[in-house]
């Protein structure tokens, strides 16, 4: 018997818009983010600009597999939603990750499922293997300390290979699907070596 384990998928999407319609496209995307998180397998989304003023969008979705991933992208919500950008969005390109590399790295420059017909930008590199290191550093060290003062308190009996088994089963899953998406999508900004939210001209 065979048992398949499910792989997160994320989708990295590349959109470009009028920089004077930066409202709109806002408003788009917290849309599109509000009718993806009632679907099973959700697991985070953001976005980021490729430099102030831009009308270049990296957006990202996460799904827990495969399956529950094309559920999304073949409904009619989501159809409405692609719809309802017409006279926003100019093109769009597509690619599917999966692994933790997903949350950090924004689209590649070759188009993997182009929508239409046109030209595609070049993505911006990847964030600093330094950035990503301490990003993943603020996921991990909260959860590692309670996980460790919890099995102390409640496990002390436990040898302490199978207090670690507990600990890395619980925090795996834990890193993956809670923590990690949530700090990734705060911290776009500095990721990306951009200005602040909070410094933002308003």
């Amino acid at each position: 018997m065979t048992v398949s384990h499910a792989v997160p998928v994320t989708v990295a999407v590349a959109r470009r818009a009028d920089p004077a319609r930066t409202d709109e496209m806002v408003a788009w995307m917290r849309a599109g983010t509000a009718l993806a998180e009632v679907f099973p397998g959700f697991l985070g989304a953001g976005w980021v600009r490729s430099a102030p003023g831009s009308g270049e969008w990296h957006m990202l979705y996460r799904f827990a597999d495969p399956e529950t991933l094309r559920r999304w992208e073949e409904s009619p919500q989501r159809h409405w939603w692609l719809t309802s950008a017409q006279g926003i969005v100019e093109h769009t390109r597509v690619q599917r990750r999966t692994g933790i590399e997903g949350w950090f790295d924004p689209p590649r420059a070759e188009p993997v499922e182009p929508l239409d017909a046109a030209p595609t930008a070049v993505a911006p590199p990847s964030p600093p293997r330094w950035k990503q290191a301490i990003t993943i550093w603020l996921a991990f060290f909260p959860l590692s300390l309670t996980a460790t003062l919890l099995t102390g308190h409640f496990l002390p009996s436990l040898p302490i290979p199978a207090r670690v088994l507990v600990m890395t089963l619980t925090l795996t899953p834990l890193m993956t699907y809670l923590v990690l998406p949530r700090i990734t999508r705060a911290l776009q900004w500095w990721l990306h070596g951009q200005r602040a939210p909070w410094r933002l001209p308003r």
